[in-house]
């Protein structure tokens, strides 16, 4: 199939992923005394973090390329796939909606928890939105990939996914202080990794395993 440029505009994802990626690595050399096992990545963004000026060069590609790349899977696939499968992929892009504008909106305003309205927002609203949007969006997506076999691909790494996300969840309630961070790690880059795979399906045109 001929690639036309929405699906060139996929490689948007991967450079989302890489931004990201950049900002969880690098922004704690900002910040001193950062322990990167026991805090979560949202305290290199919070408002009074030392480490904010590069956490917002680094990261900012993340939200307009990881947004741009999930709205226009929306627009690819419409019309296309399986009707549980375009679901799951618009609940995606809904979620990198609500995760990307709603945390810039509601940064954390200290380390840990505040007790201003922007921290009840990013800990109380944001979050359990994106958590639920990410783990309906991914159980639709591995439901119609496994049920459409020719999107199995597609269905192994929504699988991998929410298995990071759970881990994720499970860890940073059960697990000790001081490894709140490692877990916390497994959700946030299971969103934002699986992003990056939809967008290389976009770029691949969805056109199956």
């Amino acid at each position: 199939m001929k690639k036309s440029l929405i699906n060139y505009l996929g490689l948007l994802g991967i450079l989302s992923l890489i931004s990201y990626t950049a900002a969880v690595v690098f922004s704690p050399l900002a910040y001193p005394g950062y322990d990167w096992k026991s805090q979560a990545v949202s305290d290199l963004s919070a408002t009074n973090a030392p480490s904010l000026g590069l956490w917002h060069q680094l990261n900012s590609l993340y939200l307009v390329c990881g947004i741009l790349s999930a709205t226009l899977c929306c627009i690819f696939v419409a019309g296309h796939l399986t009707r549980t499968l375009r679901l799951g992929i618009y609940l995606f892009a809904v979620m990198t909606w609500v995760s990307g504008v709603g945390y810039a909106i509601f940064p954390l305003s200290n380390r840990g928890y505040g007790d201003k309205l922007q921290d009840v927002m990013h800990l109380y609203l944001v979050t359990p939105l994106t958590v639920i949007l990410s783990i309906l969006s991914l159980v639709l997506i591995m439901v119609g990939g496994y049920y459409q076999k020719q999107y199995l691909s597609l269905a192994v790494c929504a699988s991998i996914a929410f298995t990071l996300m759970l881990v994720g969840a499970i860890g940073t309630g059960a697990a000790p202080k001081e490894i709140f961070g490692v877990f916390e790690r497994f959700s946030v880059f299971a969103a934002t990794g699986f992003n990056a795979v939809l967008g290389v399906h976009l770029l691949l045109g969805f056109n199956g395993n």
